[in-house]
């Protein structure tokens, strides 16, 4: 019931008015288990979803994705390009502050753990449950994937829709260097011989606070401690070792750490300048797709670190005050589907590695994935490593702030 009908109650209107208008408003939203009546509802909505646009070849997979869901539902898709997930959240919270439980700017979010974790700690996520209720989701890989019902050691409770997977991979060309290292101590003494190679974003960019949380994964003392909320009286001892890791290599990467790349895709094109000798990303087919689009030299391959690296799942989630919310589901439902999937994980679109179990699928459809060529750079499953994971985000949330207050520059 919204603040509106709960001021009528108060202000004695009769039960039969209340009544009425809570049917009205419960007319508004489809009932998620009678998908039909899902499609039907969604048609001729749009919806606003609020995804990061610092790729072009992102953008240009969600505009296929648009293109799709016009064409099969008669739903448009408007792509709000953010920066900061963050900013996206605030909107929200904002307008519940103000009331407005209706008609929301924001319909679709895409979205991380720590801002899943606040936007559910608020109560700004349509509930009930609706993510394992779509009918794409009977696909998902539930049973191999853990990050995708529990999304940075929170419980997703089907509040968010998993679309694609991640796992944190290194890159380097062979042509220009061979000897690697194996860890994050193993980083800082090849920086150290390659002095002005190595760089990462700025946090609280989402690729550079990754690095942060590989490296405090692998260096703190007991990392059990991560999967729970920060305890604040432990905080600096915890930290410790990751901040004596930065001092020593911030004076040997590229540009002294004076300033820092915006960003992966930046990251990129110093490769390809031939500014960086080694980069990183969040998928394990960033570079077969660079190349594939002439981004990154054929001779750029990749590896991880033995003892492992941060892996995760994205998502996409849907405000409980969403305009389009029939539009939204049916979209989400969209991103789920094996023929969605396969386009992504083309290393020529995407290379976005896949959430679904391809045994759950028909042979059409496990044909789609059988016929890609994951690319001359891509490691196979079996060669990624063990998958460590993330920190509870009450960790990323002072580490940041941490980091904002040590080297952000002009500090």
């Amino acid at each position: 019931m919204t603040k509106a009908m709960k001021s009528l109650i108060k202000s004695g209107v009769t039960s039969a008015i209340i009544l009425m208008a809570i049917g009205i408003q419960a007319t508004r939203a489809a009932d998620i288990d009678n998908w039909g009546d899902v499609i039907a509802k969604s048609k001729g909505q749009t919806v606003y979803w609020n995804a990061w646009g610092g790729s072009p070849r992102i953008n240009d997979y969600i505009s296929w994705v648009a293109g799709e869901v016009k064409q099969r539902y008669g739903v448009k898709v408007e792509h709000v390009k953010v920066k900061d997930t963050a900013n996206v959240v605030a909107t929200v919270v904002a307008e519940k502050a103000a009331g407005k439980d209706e008609n929301g700017k924001v319909d679709l979010i895409w979205i991380n753990g720590e801002n899943f974790a606040a936007m559910k700690r608020q109560e700004l996520l349509l509930n009930p449950s609706w993510a394992d209720k779509l009918p794409n989701s009977k696909y998902v890989d539930v049973e191999n994937k853990p990050t995708i019902t529990f999304d940075f050691t929170i419980a997703t409770d089907g509040l968010e829709s998993p679309w694609g997977g991640a796992k944190l991979v290194f890159f380097y060309d062979k042509a220009r260097n061979t000897q690697l290292p194996d860890s994050v101590k193993g980083l800082v003494e090849w920086a150290k011989a390659n002095p002005g190679r190595f760089t990462y974003p700025q946090p609280p960019n989402f690729i550079g606070s990754t690095f942060l949380k590989q490296a405090l994964s692998e260096l703190a003392p007991e990392p059990a401690k991560l999967l729970k909320p920060v305890i604040e009286t432990e905080f600096e001892t915890v930290v410790e070792p990751l901040f004596e890791l930065l001092d020593e290599l911030h004076p040997v990467m590229w540009r002294k750490a004076r300033t820092f790349p915006a960003n992966h895709v930046a990251m990129r094109q110093l490769m390809a300048d031939k500014e960086l000798d080694i980069i990183f990303a969040f998928n394990p087919s960033f570079a077969s797709s660079a190349i594939a689009n002439s981004e990154l030299p054929d001779t750029v391959r990749s590896f991880v670190f033995s003892g492992g690296t941060l892996g995760n799942t994205h998502f996409v989630a849907i405000p409980y005050n969403a305009s389009a919310r029939e539009g939204s589901l049916v979209l989400a439902n969209f991103l789920l589907s094996p023929l969605a999937q396969a386009h992504k994980q083309d290393p020529e679109i995407w290379g976005d590695p896949t959430v679904l179990n391809i045994d759950k699928m028909d042979s059409g459809d496990k044909k789609r994935f059988e016929d890609l060529e994951l690319g001359i750079a891509t490691l196979r499953p079996d060669e990624l490593g063990p998958m460590l994971p993330e920190p509870h985000p009450s960790w990323m949330n002072r580490i940041e702030k941490e980091w904002e207050q040590r080297y952000a520059v002009g500090n």
